[in-house]
């Protein structure tokens, strides 16, 4: 999903990209983020142009979440994202499962929404991330869109954190959009609430997408 912590920050993260999935006490959170340039698998969704966003997000101990994000994107649009699911750990693997709606409020021009089943299964330094379009706002697509991600992340010291995701993103929807199924990969590097990161794409569509490398610079903070 789109959300600061992965989304914003792993660029995608950052995105994220990873839900909420604390399974301690029930707690109510809130985070607030801002990046140079909102990229979600690959591909800005601010016109290159800097992003803020926010989210509330509620999990108890049984392992249930919800919450919602939003993103501001190029011009007067903005992404609202809802989600729900179920996360936890079993034998030192963990795991989140859930759903999440995109929308884009503004306009009807444009049917943009789109909803997606998504999973991830995490052992030590390495997580899979698979998400799949369940149902699109516009009738005509196909709503098969396959998206699939494998990230590492290693602490270089106690201040510093390295990351890498390689992402695939394939389906009707996808080669209708950009021309064909793509590929992304992200390098990032995080002290604290800050990110460094460059992520390439190799859409091979230089009249929709530009698959230059990316560097953004982005700040995310949870409450």
């Amino acid at each position: 999903m789109k959300k600061v912590t992965n989304s914003l920050l792993i660029g995608s993260v950052l995105a994220a990209s990873s839900l909420v999935s604390g399974v301690a006490s029930a707690e109510l959170s809130t985070n607030i983020g801002v990046t140079s340039n909102y990229l979600w698998r690959g591909v800005t969704q601010s016109a290159d142009l800097s992003a803020i966003s926010g989210g509330i997000d509620y999990s108890n101990e049984s392992g249930i979440y919800v919450g919602t994000w939003t993103s501001s994107l190029a011009s007067t649009q903005y992404e609202l994202d809802l989600y729900a699911g179920y996360a936890g750990e079993a034998s030192g693997v963990s795991y989140d499962v859930g759903l999440i709606n995109y929308m884009y409020p503004i306009g009807d021009a444009v049917k943009l929404d789109f909803t997606e089943a998504q999973a991830t299964i995490g052992y030590g330094p390495a997580s899979l991330y698979i998400a799949k379009t369940i149902d699109t706002e516009d009738s005509t697509l196909a709503a098969d869109s396959l998206y699939v991600s494998l990230s590492a992340e290693t602490s270089i010291d106690k201040d510093y954190t390295a990351s890498i995701t390689f992402g695939s993103f394939s389906g009707d929807d996808i080669k209708a959009t950009f021309g064909d199924d793509y590929t992304h990969i992200a390098v990032k590097l995080s002290k604290g609430d800050f990110a460094f990161a460059i992520e390439k794409n190799n859409i091979d569509n230089t009249t929709m997408v530009d698959n230059d490398p990316r560097v953004t610079v982005s700040w995310g903070k949870s409450f």
